[in-house]
C-alpha cells in the first residue's frame, strides 16, 4: 500500500521548488545582462577605433594656394602644349622682342596681397632681381619646390623654417611682366620638373613626388 506524504513535507517540497525556480530565473537574467554588457563594450571599442582611423585620414597634408585673398585672379597661365590655342596665347610672355612660354602662373589683383608658403619647408634662397622681381625659393618634402617671384616686404631669409600658411612676402610688379601690374608669379617643381601649379592645389603630398 502506497504511503502518503504528510502535509508539512508537501509544503516543504513546494517551497524548495519555488526557491529553485526563482534562482533559475535570476541566473538567466544575470547571464543575459552580462552578455549585453560585453556586446555594448565591444561595439563601443569598435566605434572608437573607427573614429581614430577617420582622424588619421583627415590629417593628410594638402598643398594650398600661395595666397588666401579671394579676389585674386589668374593673369597668366602655365604654358601647356596640350591646351587650347586661347590658353596658350595667354601663357606667352613677351619681353624686349622675345616671346617666352610661362613656366608658372601669374596671380593678380589691383592691390597688393599677402603671399604665403604652400607647405612646411625650408627657405632655400632669397634673391633680388630687377627683371622678374625678388624671388623666394622654398624646399618641401617629397621633392617639392615652390618659387615666388615679383614680391616685396620679404619676411624670411635663407635657412629659415616656414610652416604652411606663413606669410612670407607681399606682391608687387616686375619689369618682365609690366603689363600684369601688381601680381605674384608662382612656379612649382616636383623632382626638378616644372609642373602646372593649378593641377596640384588641394592635392595630398602623399600622392606626389618620391
Amino acid at each position: 500500500m502506497a504511503r502518503r506524504l504528510k502535509k508539512p513535507v508537501i509544503y516543504s517540497l513546494y517551497a524548495i521548488g519555488i526557491i529553485g525556480l526563482t534562482m533559475g530565473i535570476f541566473l538567466v537574467n544575470k547571464t543575459n545582462s552580462y552578455n549585453d554588457s560585453e556586446e555594448h563594450q565591444y561595439v563601443s571599442k569598435t566605434s572608437i577605433k573607427k573614429d581614430d582611423d577617420i582622424a588619421v585620414v583627415n590629417t593628410k597634408t594638402k598643398i594650398v594656394r600661395p595666397y588666401i585673398d579671394g579676389d585674386v585672379k589668374i593673369a597668366k597661365n602655365y604654358y601647356d602644349y596640350k591646351d587650347t590655342e586661347e590658353k596658350q596665347e595667354n601663357s606667352i610672355i613677351y619681353y624686349e622682342g622675345t616671346y617666352m612660354p610661362s613656366e608658372g602662373v601669374a596671380y593678380a589683383k589691383d592691390d597688393s596681397f599677402d603671399v604665403i608658403s604652400i607647405l612646411d619647408g625650408t627657405v632655400e634662397s632669397v634673391k633680388e632681381d630687377e627683371t622678374v622681381g625678388n624671388i623666394i625659393t622654398i624646399k618641401h618634402d617629397k621633392g617639392i619646390v615652390s618659387i615666388y617671384e615679383s614680391v616685396k616686404d620679404i619676411k624670411v631669409k635663407q635657412g629659415d623654417s616656414v610652416a604652411q600658411g606663413d606669410k612670407i612676402a607681399t606682391t608687387t610688379t616686375s619689369n618682365l611682366r609690366k603689363d600684369l601690374n601688381n601680381h605674384l608669379y608662382f612656379e612649382l617643381k616636383i623632382n626638378d620638373k616644372t609642373v602646372n601649379p593649378e593641377e596640384y592645389f588641394n592635392k595630398s603630398i602623399d600622392d606626389i613626388g618620391a
